[in-house]
C-alpha cells in the first residue's frame, strides 16, 4: 500500500502553488511534510485528496488516482483529515459523529470498526455524549482521526494535526497517532511544529514555496543550527 506522487503540481486557477513534487510513502511509514505557513503543505495534501486542482501522477497501491474525483479517491483509501479538524460536526456528540462516519459499513463490520477506534482512542468512549465542539483540542483531533478511520484508509493525510494545541497536549496526540502504526497504513503528515514532526516521522521533506528543497531523517531536527532549521528560517 504505497502512495506515490510524480511531478505533482497544485493550482488555484492560473496560480500554481506546488511545483513538480515527487514523493512516496509506504504502508506503516510516517512521512512528514515540514514547512512554515504558506509553504504549500495544505495545497499539496489537497491536491493528493482531489480537493485542489492538480497535474501530475498519483497512485495508491498501483492504482492511478490523479484523474479520479475526491470521492473516488476517498473510496479507494486515500483519506484526508483537514486542517482544523474540518471533518467533524461540532454540534453533534462524539457518538453521533462516529455513527455518521461508520454508517456506510454493514452492521457487524460497523460494530467491529467502532470497537477498533475506541480501543485506539479510549478517551472517546468516555466522551461519547459530549458535543464534538466541547472537546479539548487534542480530543477533537483524536475524534477527527477516528472519523477518518471509518473510511478504512490505505493512506491517511493529516493536515497540521498539532495546530492550536497546547504543548502539554502534544505528547498525548503523538502517542495517539503513533498507535495508528498497528493498522499498517501509510501516513503523510503536514506540519510546521518541528518537535511534533521529529517525534513522529520516519522521514521528512521540507517544503518551501511549493517545492521540496530538502529531505532527511528526524534526528536532524534536533539540531537547531542544522540545515532544516536554517532552510525553514527558524532560529
Amino acid at each position: 500500500m504505497t502512495l506515490t506522487a510524480t511531478s505533482l503540481s497544485a493550482h488555484y486557477g492560473r496560480l500554481q502553488v506546488c511545483h513538480n513534487i515527487d514523493l512516496s510513502v509506504s504502508a506503516g511509514e510516517y512521512l512528514i511534510v515540514l514547512g512554515a505557513n504558506g509553504a504549500g503543505k495544505s495545497s499539496l495534501l489537497g491536491a493528493l485528496a482531489g480537493i485542489v486542482a492538480s497535474s501530475g501522477g498519483i497512485t495508491l497501491s498501483g492504482r492511478r488516482l490523479d484523474q479520479a474525483s475526491a470521492r473516488v479517491r476517498a473510496g479507494s483509501g486515500l483519506v484526508l483529515v483537514p486542517e482544523g479538524r474540518g471533518n467533524l460536526f461540532a454540534p453533534l456528540t462524539v457518538e453521533e459523529n462516529l455513527a455518521i462516519a461508520l454508517r456506510h459499513l454493514p452492521g457487524a463490520e460497523r460494530r467491529e470498526m467502532l470497537s477498533e477506534v475506541l480501543a485506539l482512542f479510549p478517551i472517546l468512549g468516555e466522551r461519547g455524549a459530549q458535543p464534538a465542539g466541547m472537546l479539548s483540542g487534542g480530543e477533537q483531533q483524536m475524534l477527527a482521526l477516528a472519523v477518518a478511520l471509518g473510511r478504512r484508509p490505505k493512506a491517511l493525510l493529516l493536515d497540521e494535526p498539532s495546530q492550536g494545541l497546547a504543548p502539554v497536549v502534544l505528547d498525548e496526540l503523538i502517542a495517539a497517532i503513533g498507535r495508528l502504526r498497528s493498522l499498517g497504513m501509510a501516513l503523510l503528515i503536514a506540519e510546521q511544529n518541528v518537535r511534533f514532526a521529529a517525534a513522529l516521522g520516519d522521514r521528512f521533506v521540507l517544503l518551501r514555496g511549493g517545492e521540496i528543497i530538502h529531505e532527511g531523517a528526524p534526528a536532524e531536527l534536533a539540531d537547531r543550527r542544522g540545515t532544516a532549521f536554517r532552510l525553514m528560517g527558524t532560529h
